[in-house]
């Protein structure tokens, strides 16, 4: 059985190789030893209670408990920027006329803002390929919700997830190829790996203040603005069926777009239920994403359930066993 729980210090060696053969990149979760032991770390405090409310940076993991293999991560910021600006470009227009020449145009400009500064942020998704297909990407990717809903007074009300930007076969970014690298001498992947160790604020600190003119950027920049990564495909139509919408919010290197939605749309917190559990050896019915209340000890599986007019599941005692839960202890649980 499959189960997200939170992370563990013993489960770093796991995830750098986990990271190491994903196709897509995390800003998040950085392929450097010292600096993912302290995101570990970090959210194993955040878990524990010890972090200063902003601060949070939640790490979950798929672990497969027949064989203790970690298969996956998915994240959640508490407070996206957790303490600092997080930046984005929000696209926009400005209107040029004159009245002398009868002409009239809306170009289209790009602002560097941090307005989403203290929203809540998905991050930190990684899963292999040959899963990103199965119910095992509904149950790492949708747990953070069931999560969220437990414990909504550590949220933001606002949800976003930014999403990886389009690159070329060579893994350049035509958009920070047009843009970022004019300001800075270093490639695509140089400036992304800096800002996975430190933060995004060194490079938006050294962009231009004033608004970008759309249509000064190269065509292959143009085209890709708030276009996501073909490897995110799934990522995108899941998110989709929550609730999300692209916001007029895009990724300062790649240009990729930022989803938004508010936690009373999303439809895994809405739908959800929570009821007290009974042990049964039966394992019949609809599967679910059936999930404990706990905050330090949270685990989430896929599990077997009938939801009746009453306030007690069954639960067959495997599933149980693997939430840690026992009879009269209460689960949320959301149809998968």
């Amino acid at each position: 059985m499959l189960c997200v729980r939170p992370v563990s210090h013993s489960d770093l060696t796991s995830i750098e190789k986990l990271m190491a053969q994903s196709e897509l990149r995390s800003s998040t979760l950085p392929l450097d030893r010292d600096r993912l032991s302290e995101k570990i770390e970090s959210s194993v405090n955040s878990f524990a209670g010890s972090i200063e409310e902003g601060r949070e940076r939640f790490l979950f993991v798929l672990e497969d408990l027949a064989t203790g293999e970690i298969l996956g991560t998915s994240g959640i910021d508490a407070c996206a920027g957790n303490g600092g600006p997080f930046y984005n470009y929000r696209s926009d227009e400005l209107i040029h006329s004159s009245h002398t020449l009868n002409v009239f145009n809306k170009v289209p400009v790009l602002y560097l803002t941090h307005e989403l500064t203290g929203k809540t942020l998905l991050c930190s998704f990684t899963l292999g390929a040959a899963l990103r297909e199965t119910p095992a990407f509904e149950l790492l990717s949708r747990a953070r919700f069931l999560f969220i809903r437990q414990f909504q007074e550590r949220f933001n009300d606002r949800i976003i997830v930014e999403i990886q930007g389009v690159q070329d076969d060579k893994g350049q970014s035509p958009f920070w190829d047009s843009l970022g690298r004019h300001f800075f001498n270093m490639d695509f992947a140089t400036a992304d790996y800096y800002s996975s160790i430190k933060s995004k604020t060194f490079i938006a600190e050294m962009m231009p203040p004033h608004p970008i003119y759309v249509p000064l950027l190269t065509p292959a920049a143009r085209e890709v603005m708030s276009k996501h990564h073909p490897g995110t495909e799934s990522t995108c139509q899941m998110l989709a069926r929550e609730g999300f919408s692209v916001s007029n919010y895009i990724d300062i290197f790649d240009g990729g777009p930022t989803l938004e939605a508010r936690i009373k749309h999303i439809s895994t917190i809405k739908n959800a239920k929570c009821k007290q559990i009974k042990k049964s050896d039966s394992g019949f019915g609809m599967k679910y994403l059936i999930s404990n209340n706990r905050f330090s000890d949270f685990r989430c599986v896929i599990g077997q359930t009938t939801d009746g007019l009453g306030d007690i599941i069954r639960l067959h005692s495997k599933t149980a066993e693997s939430l840690a839960v026992d009879d009269g202890d209460t689960v949320s649980f959301v149809a998968l």
